[in-house]
């Protein structure tokens, strides 16, 4: 039997990324609260890639920033190299990444969370969680019982943790850490549906053994870009990645053996990441491909450990060894740690509402990968909202329910309770109708707001936004009010750019709408440009090239917002609806939309169901 003690209004179980960020919110909301994690030493660790962002990754880690999340501060100040994705294309998809010092990351996360007044840090396996009246009661695997307000499941790839390595199989989490082996039952007694997902990581190689002459280098960009707004000392780029590819020798090495990897043996049963696939599951699906691209990047600056990005396996010790010695640059590498693929527990997401609450289990919430998602990004903006939605609850005080329209994060999460994740879900860019609206760049307008209004942005802060979206609106004034006469240098500068002549005056901000034309060009001529943060102009500018798009987009939010605004009851038998089709009946008492616009989302549910919705929901409103 467990001893009583103590009580907290919040226990965190997992101190990953998702755990983090949830511990952190609540905590600063003024909530008591407990994070629990199975080792001290796995506090913020990155298991996988010592990196941060990415594609649409990036948009999620500005966000967690903008609405007071430590991500993002955190990334700046472990930044190795930085660089900004997708440049070619157009702004929406302008993505930043960050490798970072993954053991000084976790360092840095533990310490802020020692730190954090109203959160205490635990070492301590939470073995089960029961419902006690309103509250909760969570069990440590020493018998330590706390009473809890509100309990936040952050159990990333631990719950019921088994790794694969070829035949060879056994259980544990990350980096050889202990897996949660009890949790699972206690979750499945409280009529979760649960289910086994999978998902690997690279070998890590000693840097000396490499061969690093023949590789194509890839440099940071300059000047860096830091992803946290209230990071303002310049950050430096300290390290180089490299690029090598695979070759025939390395497919014959890897098809020959295809037998002996558990994927592909059947010993592995969870489903894997679609956009994050095994150099075996990348031979195998793209057959007709010669060769597949990996980056070599640093693990940290005081660690000669690099990451073999791009080549994550399942297949045995030896056969590891002989393909990555076929790659050009590897071929006398020493691998320091095995590639492995790890099988873990994690929910079905369309129990959860979009606070990440589980419908019928008030106070319980899932965040990270528990949510049946993929990455550091990911689980950290669920965490956050997750600890958020906590700590309002128990304040007395409306949700934080973030829609698709105003952030990737709420993207994320109604893609999750709406539709399910049959896979690790990994966050793109395509994801996002709205994602013209959703640049990285703006995030600040977009969420900031939000952030002050519930808490987690203190006036400091917010007195400086208040300023850039000031400085944002005086420059888009002056724009329209500064007017260049039709001169030789102004037509020689717009002919040198591949656009037309002016024979008469011109606005500065009709200029700026030519595609060809950016501020930059226009630097000699344009005198009286005050001296403003090179972000503000990035913002203006995009506003002003992309206003039309920008306008259409909006127009579709309303009417989307039209919508989320029709809202639905909770316990209503969708099969006693006459019109419905039987699938649509099935899928809407399953997944209980609270509004139509979340309705119209759900696969299965057509838009001729919804016209039924609609004319229901009218006849309501009359009666």
């Amino acid at each position: 039997m467990g001893y009583d003690a103590g009580k907290y209004d919040v226990a965190v179980i997992g101190a990953g990324h998702a755990g983090i960020e949830a511990g952190l919110a609540a905590a600063r909301l003024g909530c008591k609260t407990a994070i629990f994690t199975i080792n001290m030493d796995a506090v913020g660790n990155c298991p996988c890639n010592p990196s941060i962002g990415g594609t649409a990754k990036g948009h999620l880690v500005r966000e967690i920033d903008a609405l007071g999340g430590e991500m993002a501060k955190t990334a700046d100040e472990c930044m190795l190299q930085m660089r900004m994705l997708n440049r070619g294309k157009g702004p929406a998809v302008h993505s930043l990444r960050m490798q970072i010092d993954r053991k000084k990351y976790a360092s840095v996360m533990k310490h802020k969370l020692e730190l954090q007044e109203n959160l205490d840090l635990r070492q301590g396996e939470i073995v089960s969680v029961e419902r006690n009246g309103d509250e909760w009661i969570v069990e440590t695997r020493l018998g330590s019982r706390f009473t809890v307000k509100a309990v936040i499941v952050a159990t990333g790839t631990y719950l019921g943790g088994k790794v694969f390595v070829g035949d060879v199989s056994y259980e544990s989490g990350p980096d050889g850490i202990f897996p949660a082996t009890f949790l699972t039952r206690s979750l499945l007694k409280l009529g979760l549906r649960l289910r086994r997902f999978k998902t690997g990581t690279p070998a890590r190689v000693l840097k000396s053994s490499i061969d690093f002459s023949d590789l194509e280098e890839q440099a940071g960009d300059e000047p860096v870009i830091p992803f946290s707004y209230e990071t303002v000392n310049p950050l430096e780029n300290t390290v180089l990645c490299h690029i090598s590819w695979t070759n025939e020798n390395t497919k014959k090495i890897i098809l020959d053996n295809i037998h002996r990897s558990p994927l592909y043996g059947g010993k592995i049963e969870g489903i894997g990441p679609r956009y994050c696939p095994s150099i075996e599951d990348k031979i195998v699906r793209f057959a007709d491909k010669e060769r597949h691209q990996l980056f070599i990047e640093p693990c940290g600056a005081d660690t000669e450990e690099m990451y073999i990005q791009g080549m994550s396996s399942s297949l045995p010790e030896d056969v590891q060894i002989d393909f990555y010695h076929t790659i050009k640059g590897l071929e006398n590498a020493l691998i320091m740690r095995s590639a492995y693929a790890i099988e873990y527990d994690c929910v079905d997401p369309v129990q959860m509402y979009a606070t990440l609450e589980f419908k019928d289990l008030p106070g319980l919430y899932g965040a990270g990968q528990f949510n049946g998602s993929s990455g550091y990004e990911e689980a950290a903006a669920q965490g956050l909202v997750a600890g958020i939605n906590a700590a309002l609850k128990i304040k007395g005080k409306e949700p934080l329910l973030l829609d698709r329209a105003g952030s990737y994060i709420g993207t994320l999460i109604d893609d999750l309770v709406t539709k399910g994740a049959n896979e690790p879900y990994r966050m793109m860019t395509s994801r996002s109708e709205y994602r013209l609206i959703l640049r990285q760049d703006n995030a600040d307008t977009r969420l900031t707001p939000i952030g002050y209004k519930i808490g987690l942005i203190n006036e400091d802060r917010w007195n400086k936004f208040l300023v850039k979206q000031q400085q944002i609106k005086d420059e888009l004034s002056r724009l329209s009010d500064t007017v260049f006469s039709p001169t030789i240098e102004l037509n020689n500068i717009l002919v040198s750019r591949g656009t037309s002549e002016v024979s008469s005056g011109i606005r500065l901000i009709d200029l700026l709408k030519r595609p060809q034309i950016s501020y930059k060009d226009l630097t000699e001529i344009d005198v009286d440009r005050p001296k403003l943060p090179d972000n503000v102009f990035e913002q203006v500018e995009i506003e002003v090239k992309y206003k039309g798009y920008i306008d259409k987009q909006l127009a579709q939010v309303e009417q989307m917002r039209r919508l989320e605004n029709r809202l639905l009851p909770q316990n209503f038998d969708y099969k006693s609806l006459i019109g419905l089709r039987l699938e649509a009946q099935e899928k809407l008492n399953k997944i209980r939309p609270v509004n139509l616009g979340q309705a119209s989302r759900i696969s299965g549910v057509s838009p001729a169901d919804i016209s039924v919705l609609v004319i229901w929901l009218s006849q309501k409103d009359k009666q």
